[in-house]
């Protein structure tokens, strides 16, 4: 499916989506209830099963939700995964809907087909110690 949905009843009939799909519904549902909702895009840091390898540039665009609550503030939630978003997601941009993110867009004036290949992987650092971050504050 993955393109914004010009009728988003289609989606519980229907068994099947992608993280895409799962945000906009989870976004116009929120919109109803007069909850303000926006369609967050970006990149989630993925473990392969246990025994397995990860491999390198196998990471893809994911989407979610994130929710408007007056005590707490923008909160995520990621309907594909079922869980409260946390520092696993990286946020690339947010919108009304897909349309509002998408990683490229614009007008081409020329012939030919166009056609766009990104490979990501997403790894987790280590976080600085105090005194590191503390060097590279003094080093600038």
């Amino acid at each position: 499916m993955t393109a914004p949905p010009a009728c988003p009843r289609r989606y519980p009939k229907s068994s099947s989506g992608v993280c895409q799909d799962f945000a906009h519904l989870m976004t116009g549902c929120l919109r109803v209830l007069g909850l303000p909702a926006r369609y967050v895009s970006g990149y989630i840091l993925t473990t392969p099963p246990p025994g397995h390898v990860r491999m390198v540039g196998a990471d893809a665009s994911h989407a979610w939700v994130s929710v408007y609550c007056p005590a707490s503030g923008w909160v995520d939630f990621d309907p594909t995964n079922d869980l409260v978003v946390d520092d696993e997601h990286i946020t690339l941009a947010w919108g009304r809907d897909f349309s509002d993110v998408a990683p490229m867009r614009g007008v081409i004036l020329g012939g030919g087909d166009q056609e766009l290949t990104v490979h990501v992987t997403v790894t987790q650092t280590e976080a600085p110690t105090s005194s590191e971050r503390l060097e590279g504050m003094v080093a600038r």
